[in-house]
């Protein structure tokens, strides 16, 4: 199928001539088509669903662009994965949410995004659990996210608390982790108590950088307007207008998880991550997570995401990666099912 389409006046595509053209060629190689700019046209060659898509969404990219907004060749590659698949996740199997709509365009996702304070203008969600996520901490006052590393649940619930933070809905971050893997045993690391934590906060400020520049950064955190801490600090606290994130939170003990979920002070919101697959717990030691996961179900104002490997953003070998290790594991259990009845 050929089809010619036209933008408008050329004078009024010369703004954005090269970041069409860089997208025409993410979208040729995601939808399997030939797109050719001449002009103030675009001539598409391919399958009639295809091109049909790729119609609709170079109308929208211009119409994007016109208003003076920039999206990333990268996010438009997810975006355009994730619009292609055109069905919802099957990873969210909460329900509370309303169904999203099977034609989810390109709108729709650049609706959902997130301004931050950065080089970014905002960040866009590249998945369809990544627009829900975003959704729900907007709509609920705690969010668990469950997942596979690599789905964007702690670096979308900063952008999230980055957000806030700057429309003055709260007045302070707080970005909380176990301090270790198998309990907070702190005193058996060398040095300080800076020292000694700062190893397993790091990814919170990995997060925070890549989002803020880092001279505000540090001076937010100088002035306690953001607090990056162990777990354990959050003990005896109550904690009132505050964006307040737990991550890791599979290694969390059920009592750090009782302790962590009743901090929770008026006009705050918190958002709760993990990967129930990676516990790290010494054995026998019930995972807070997962224990909240089977208590809390149903609680309103409370909503649970869960993601897949389908929403991995990392580099493609991740997604793989956890796609193997999701077949041995289930392969294991299969084979210790067989021997509890053998």
């Amino acid at each position: 199928m050929k089809l010619e389409l036209e933008l408008g006046e050329e004078k009024n595509l010369s703004s954005i001539y090269g970041r069409l053209d860089s997208t025409l060629k993410v979208m040729e190689k995601a939808l399997g088509i030939e797109a050719t700019i001449r002009g103030s046209k675009v001539l598409l060659q391919g399958d009639e669903e295809p091109v049909t898509k790729a119609r609709k969404f170079i109308k929208e990219f211009y119409s994007i662009n016109s208003d003076g907004y920039a999206i990333s060749p990268e996010d438009i590659k997810y975006v355009l994965k994730a619009i292609d698949a055109d069905t919802p996740s099957e990873a969210d199997t909460s329900g509370s949410l309303p169904e999203q709509n099977r034609n989810t365009s390109l709108k729709d996702y650049f609706l959902s995004n997130i301004p931050v304070s950065s080089k970014k203008k905002f960040i866009v969600p590249r998945s369809e659990t990544q627009k829900k996520y975003i959704d729900a901490i907007r709509q609920h006052d705690m969010v668990i996210g469950i997942g596979p590393a690599g789905t964007g649940k702690t670096y979308l619930a900063m952008a999230m608390a980055i957000n806030a933070l700057l429309k003055k809905e709260v007045s302070r971050i707080i970005l909380a982790r176990p301090a270790v893997e198998a309990g907070e045993r702190l005193g058996f690391l060398p040095g300080d108590l800076y020292e000694k934590i700062n190893p397993y906060l790091r990814p919170l400020y990995d997060a925070l950088f890549d989002m803020m520049e880092a001279e505000k950064a540090n001076r937010l955190i100088d002035t306690g307007v953001i607090e990056i801490a162990p777990l354990a600090f959050m003990r005896g606290r109550t904690l009132n207008d505050s964006f307040i994130i737990l991550d890791e939170a599979q290694n969390t003990t059920s009592e750090q998880m009782k302790m962590y979920l009743t901090r929770l002070g008026f006009n705050s919101k918190t958002v709760i991550t993990g990967d129930i697959t990676q516990v790290d717990l010494p054995s026998g030691r019930m995972s807070g997570l997962v224990e909240a996961e089977k208590l809390l179900k149903g609680i309103s104002g409370l909503h649970f995401i869960y993601f897949s490997d389908r929403d991995v953003v990392r580099h493609r070998l991740v997604q793989k990666i956890i796609k193997a290790y999701e077949r041995f594991e289930k392969g294991r259990s299969i084979s210790h099912e067989k021997e509890k009845t053998d």
